[in-house]
């Protein structure tokens, strides 16, 4: 419910409304309080009061009961009474404009985004790396970077681990040391990723963050509402994704300042998954993030059971609270409700530490920036009802709802284009090919200097086979000379001992040249 337009009211004290200031709820804010205080109501009335206000809000909805903001609410007896306490007369019940997320798709449309977006640094804490580890990823997505690789998916991630182990020596002379075991380490924290459905978070089509800053044809803003009961069993995937939504809101909204509204509320529900076993390191950009998206004109409200879940540096930054009731039955829980107590400007009409164990289901202690930007004086006050259902809707609302939804279709369908996987195959391809080219052109070389050796000997051996054989023809002239003389002179006897001499001649030059050009051919063979 709005007042004059720029207050949104959300709870009632005993001095009458209380209102968030519309240019101050980009300044964040803190709903806390143990189970069954009324987290949720509160959570609902402040989203539908700024959707009224035509500001749009993301919120994570952890049981299913945030499904009802989409539909018309009903008179009751809890809000007749509330009526009369608040003096409000015919309120005007009606749901908000709404659309249904769901990381893996079955009870809203899927968001994704690619394994380049979320970065290194989130994936490292996704998948519980240690400090050498998340130094290897960050080498990895070093190198991807500068070779224009885009890393889409699962695969390829992993296709890009295994080029830089491959290529271990080269790059461990620029960035540091790339050891096998560690690469090793980030495969296996891939695999138990896959198998919580990861692989159905990383892909295409990426979501535009743009989608969440919608608003209806009558000004109302639109609830983007996250489907996160199956999440919440791996909270790390979780809080993880959501980091990832806030870091991207910070990276592509322009500096806007204090508008009169934010461009968005950004609900953070089961906060403490965000900071448990989180490395100082990432807390401090998580503080940084917290602290100048408000420039961009997006609000960001903590939704936990206890203040002290949330680093004291982040929750110094945030103005407007909510405090249901807390339990102490222990020591340390008596110093939680201390810490929580003391987190509140103070009013002299009450002791806030008695006050938190006091509070009633549906009651909390309420402190909002005043137009300042100072924290007012914490009042007692009951939380206005919601105007929609309280409580979820049923699975054919929800599957109308989604088809009407203007985004119908936009991701239902993964795509797969070509990325690192695809380039890094083809570049495999192309290096053993050229590799098996470079092995058959060595070896032809080979066998045509084989070939051309052995052309080289077997023209030694026919010069040699020339000599013989003009040796032999040299011999029958001379025999031919010595017969013919013989003849002329009339000596028999001398011509008979010459036939027998050119015999034995010719028969010991024959038997010479066909010797050498039987193994100058066979040797050929042989050898």
């Amino acid at each position: 419910m709005l007042r004059n337009g720029k207050e949104l009211y959300v709870a009632h004290g005993p001095k009458g409304p209380i209102t968030i200031q519309g240019k101050m709820a980009n300044r964040h804010g803190l709903i806390a309080g143990a189970t069954g205080t009324g987290k949720t109501v509160t959570l609902q009335v402040l989203a539908e009061t700024f959707s009224q206000a035509g500001v749009p809000c993301f919120m994570a909805d952890m049981k299913g009961d945030l499904s009802g903001i989409s539909q018309t609410g009903a008179m009751s007896g809890f809000i007749e009474k509330r009526c009369s306490e608040f003096g409000i007369e015919s309120p005007e019940f009606g749901g908000c404009p709404v659309t249904f997320y769901d990381v893996f798709g079955e009870q809203g449309h899927p968001m994704r985004t690619t394994v380049s977006n979320m970065g290194p640094e989130l994936l490292s804490r996704l998948m519980n790396l240690n400090e050498t580890q998340a130094g290897v990823l960050n080498i990895v997505f070093k190198v991807a970077d500068e070779r224009g690789l885009l890393l889409l998916d699962m695969k390829d991630l992993r296709s890009m681990l295994n080029y830089v182990a491959d290529h271990a020596s080269e790059y461990t002379k620029t960035y540091g040391n790339v050891a096998a075991p560690t690469v090793g380490a980030i495969q296996r924290a891939l695999l138990a990723l896959e198998s919580q459905g990861a692989e159905r978070f990383f892909g295409e089509p990426s979501f535009d963050i743009m989608d969440l800053l919608q608003c209806t044809a009558d000004g109302k803003g639109m609830m983007n509402v996250l489907a996160a009961d199956k999440l919440m069993l791996n909270p790390k995937l979780y809080s993880s994704f959501l980091l990832w939504l806030l870091s991207d809101l910070y990276a592509q909204l322009p500096e806007v300042g204090d508008l009169e509204l934010p461009r968005l509320v950004f609900f953070f529900d089961e906060a403490h998954t965000l900071f448990d076993d989180t490395p100082k390191a990432l807390v401090d950009k998580i503080e940084q993030v917290v602290r100048l998206i408000r420039s961009k004109g997006v609000g960001v409200y903590f939704v936990t059971q206890n203040p002290c879940d949330i680093p004291d540096s982040v929750l110094a930054q945030l103005g407007n609270r909510v405090q249901h009731a807390l339990r102490a039955f222990t020591p340390k829980e008596q110093k939680n409700v201390k810490a929580a107590a003391e987190t509140f400007r103070a009013n002299p009409e009450f002791n806030t530490e008695d006050a938190i164990m006091q509070l009633e289901t549906g009651e909390a202690l309420v402190s909002f920036l005043d137009e300042k930007g100072t924290p007012a004086m914490v009042e007692r006050a009951k939380i206005l009802f919601p105007l929609s259902q309280i409580g979820a809707i049923t699975d054919a609302q929800r599957e109308q709802i989604i088809k009407s939804s203007r985004i119908f279709g936009r991701y239902d369908k993964m795509i797969d284009r070509e990325s690192a996987f695809e380039l890094l195959l083809a570049e495999s391809e192309q290096l053993s090919q050229k590799a098996e080219e470079e092995k058959a052109q060595k070896q032809a070389e080979k066998e045509q200097a084989k070939a051309e050796k052995a052309e080289k000997k077997g023209s030694n051996k026919k010069g040699i086979l020339s000599k013989v054989l003009s040796a032999v023809i040299s011999a029958l002239a001379t025999l031919l000379g010595t017969q013919l003389a013989n003849s002329v002179t009339g000596k028999k006897s001398k011509q008979s001992l010459g036939k027998a001499a050119a015999g034995k001649a010719v028969s010991t030059a024959t038997r010479t040249a066909t010797r050498e050009l039987t193994r100058s051919i066979l040797g050929n063979l042989i050898k």
